[in-house]
């Protein structure tokens, strides 16, 4: 069925790290919104109740990377098709989850929390679980190298994309909690228009290779991101955690920050120029925008819904 992608590993997507970089400062700024909602009283409960923090690492870390090796197996794709897998679903949550934690009613700190830590911890279980089931996967390709991940990118990562927005928003609605009152929901409304401006952007440049391709894999695309969703949500109820925690899980597990994949799979330092690497490419891109659908179409949907 899928035998016809090898087609997909040729084709080369208009990507610009400036245009990364300014998805990152309008995440930051998303993440100033968010943390308007978020009290410090949050983290002290999270602290003295890990639970969900590691029901969600293992979730993000363990099961899904696990998932998606069985899932390559069953659909047998091309070899660098099944690589963008792996590597996405080795990537850490994206940012936008805390966005989307907070549109569901959500867990927003234990978002945040889980998002910070797996961000933080991608310096070794990226590189390790790629290399780990991709090895699995193509024992033999020249696709299948280390990955490093420089400590000072992680760094960035956390404390200019996370810590700095979050701090300032949970000290701005403390220190004005009227204005922070009337502004919270045209912020947000803002903030959705900005990032969804952004994603036509992006998406418009490229428009003419996902019209000619995204029907190879867009079943892909959208069954790996309900699986996803679906390990998340499966393992919080296992466990019975509280519902809004269920729903941070199952969030933090379905977004995954393909942005990172695409820095990763665009440094030649990771993988040379010489690999056709437009199959990794092409799924890392498609994740980006699926899992944003998604993502929204489940806050819009949880949001409408009582949690007890």
């Amino acid at each position: 069925m899928f035998d016809s992608l090898e087609v997909l590993d040729k084709v080369t997507l208009n990507f610009s790290p400036d245009g990364l970089l300014i998805m990152n400062i309008t995440l930051a700024f998303i993440m100033f919104g968010v943390a308007l909602d978020i009290k410090f009283s949050q983290f002290k409960e999270i602290a003295y109740n890990p639970k969900a923090v590691i029901i969600g690492i293992i979730s993000q870390f363990l099961l899904l990377p696990g998932a998606t090796f069985l899932l390559i197996l069953a659909i047998n794709p091309s070899p660098a098709v099944g690589l963008g897998m792996i590597l996405v679903a080795a990537c850490p949550g994206g940012n936008i989850s805390n966005f989307i934690s907070a549109l569901s009613k959500a867990n927003v700190a234990l978002s945040v929390s889980l998002t910070a830590f797996a961000t933080a911890s991608s310096v070794f279980m990226t590189p390790l679980n790629f290399a780990f089931w991709g090895g699995l996967y193509l024992a033999n390709s020249p696709l299948v190298r280390p990955i490093d991940i420089p400590l000072l990118q992680v760094f960035q990562t956390i404390f200019l994309l996370l810590g700095i927005p979050l701090i300032l928003g949970i000290l701005f609605s403390q220190q004005y909690p009227k204005l922070t009152a009337r502004i919270k929901k045209p912020f947000k409304i803002f903030s959705i228009v900005a990032f969804m401006i952004f994603v036509i952007l992006a998406f418009s440049a490229n428009f003419d290779h996902f019209l000619n391709y995204i029907h190879l894999i867009i079943i892909i695309v959208i069954l790996h991101n309900l699986i996803a969703l679906a390990i998340g949500f499966s393992m919080a109820t296992f466990f019975k955690l509280p519902r809004p925690d269920r729903r941070s899980i199952t969030i933090e597990t379905g977004i995954q920050n393909s942005g990172l994949a695409l820095v990763l799979i665009f440094n030649p330092k990771i993988f040379p120029a010489e690999f056709e690497l437009g199959g990794m490419a092409f799924i890392a891109a498609a994740w980006g925008i699926w899992h944003m659908v998604t993502g929204i179409g489940f806050g819009y949907y949880w949001s409408k819904r009582k949690l007890n």
